[in-house]
């Protein structure tokens, strides 16, 4: 190759370079290490083993479902259909207009099996604050749901998946670990269930992550046709900690599939 293309070539790749670097600052995202469920599993110590009859991820098709934002006056209905298939879900439960407005519902929640966890206060992005309000976002939700359930929730997802070092931190000194996604449906964008649908069947892998909202009006209607096609391809659904298991998700770390 002539001195002069490579030349340009290696000039274009530092541009883009500096591109995607200023992109990254400018959207007020970081980059973060991420653990997925097999690293956690990994890392399980003393040996530990999954609990007699409890389901092995390590063997297993596993893939879990969560719902973000609520609950809502969508959330009964989608229990029901939980309850009915027998399928264990994640909810990461927003404080404001929802916590405190559905405490029923987050009682529901906890006492059908399925994990409570922490989706912040008012939906804030968490990396955009400083430390007391990303403190105040997280804490505010962890006490609010502590009253109604009687325990603090050990799983938190930042609104949009934006996180930082500092999000890190406090996430860490509120015992909370940071649970990203594989699979999402845009389901804020549409309100058709059949495309929310094959969005999700179409992104469905081996230890998945699911991210859906109950808040939003095409998304529990949805729900059935995900469960019954994902049961016929083999996959079996399991909360998060259990997808995590034996390993323990750490408090202030990031995981993702």
């Amino acid at each position: 190759m002539p001195k002069n293309t490579s030349s340009l070539g290696l000039r274009a790749a530092g541009a883009l370079a500096a591109v995607a670097s200023l992109a990254l600052v400018l959207s007020g995202c970081s980059a973060y290490d991420a653990n997925s469920p097999a690293d956690a599993r990994g890392d399980a110590k003393n040996g530990a083993k999954v609990a007699a009859g409890a389901v092995d991820c390590a063997k297993e098709r596993c893939i879990a479902l969560t719902f973000d934002a609520g609950p809502s006056e969508h959330t009964p209905g989608l229990l029901d259909i939980l309850k009915k298939e027998k399928v264990p879900a994640t909810f990461f439960l927003l404080g404001k207009n929802h916590v405190v407005k559905h405490p029923d519902l987050v009682r529901r929640i906890a006492a059908e099996g399925h994990e409570v966890a922490n989706h912040t206060w008012s939906h804030k992005i968490l990396s955009d604050q400083d430390p007391d309000s990303v403190r105040q976002e997280l804490a505010r939700t962890q006490d609010a749901i502590a009253e109604i359930t009687g325990h603090k929730p050990t799983l938190m997802r930042p609104p949009q998946g934006r996180t930082d070092d500092e999000v890190a931190k406090v996430s860490r000194e509120l015992g909370l670990a940071q649970i990203m996604w594989s699979a999402t449906a845009k389901d804020y964008s549409t309100t058709d269930s059949e495309l929310i649908k094959k969005r999700i069947l179409d992104q469905a892998d081996r230890d998945g992550i699911i991210l859906l909202h109950d808040i939003y009006d095409g998304t529990v209607p949805a729900v059935p046709g995900i469960i019954e096609e994902l049961k016929k391809r083999g996959y079996t659904f399991v909360t998060v900690p259990q997808l995590l298991a034996p390993g323990h998700a750490e408090p202030g770390k990031v995981y993702k599939p």
